[in-house]
């Protein structure tokens, strides 16, 4: 199975690397990484590993730990694809417009290590409440959603400790609203690469609706 792996570490030459080995010591197989944040000396890295099913995390963990200066800021089950996925949803959407936003709320799960998405709109004008129009796996259409506003790409954190990333989509009209649990809450870096795709989906959807116009 693969595991998204967090871990905050000391940003200098050889803590990476060390982090690397006691990852394939424990049994690990890194299969990506990303760099997330570096300030104050610090640095903040995702791993992405392939771990044997049923094997207990805590010598993946205590490992980690006995590095000097590395903290666990989390490990979680992930499906994320590798390789380039945004560019293969993006490649699905301008194939099946009229379902653009829906595979894109069916693909970010995936992409973010996350437990499922929905497309919520205004209810009743009010843009203070939304009502899902659609859910992903995982995802539930008639389920109560935190306050949206502000309506801009952001994370944030629900008095149940559900964590949510959300996204304007369709022009504002919508947002592709992201959430997951038993994991850390979503980085910047993570909000960022969810505006990114929804504007390239939109850019995408846009010129399908301006090409159909011209008709």
């Amino acid at each position: 199975m693969l595991l998204r792996i967090r871990v905050r570490l000391p940003d200098r030459p050889g803590s990476l690397g060390q982090v690397a080995r006691t990852l394939g010591a424990a049994g690990a197989d890194v299969v990506q990484m990303s760099v997330l944040e570096r300030d104050n000396g610090r640095a903040m890295d995702d791993f992405t590993v392939a771990w044997p099913a049923g094997a207990g995390l805590e010598r993946l963990i205590d490992g980690l730990e006995a590095v000097p200066g590395v903290e666990v800021a989390g490990v979680w089950p992930t499906a994320e694809p590798q390789g380039c996925p945004e560019a293969a949803v993006i490649g699905q959407v301008a194939a099946r417009p009229g379902r653009g936003a829906e595979i894109l709320a069916d693909a970010v799960p995936a992409i973010l290590s996350a437990d499922w998405a929905v497309l919520a709109e205004p209810k009743g004008g009010d843009p203070g409440e939304a009502v899902i129009v659609y859910a992903s796996v995982g995802g539930q259409a008639g389920a109560d959603l935190p306050g949206l506003l502000p309506l801009r790409p952001r994370a944030f954190t629900a008095p149940d400790g559900t964590h949510y990333a959300v996204c304007p989509i369709t022009g504002g009209s919508a947002a592709l609203v992201v959430a997951r649990t038993g994991a850390p809450p979503f980085h910047r870096t993570e909000v960022s690469r969810l505006e990114q795709l929804a504007g390239a989906a939109d850019a995408v959807l846009t010129g399908e609706r301006a090409g159909d116009s011209a008709l």
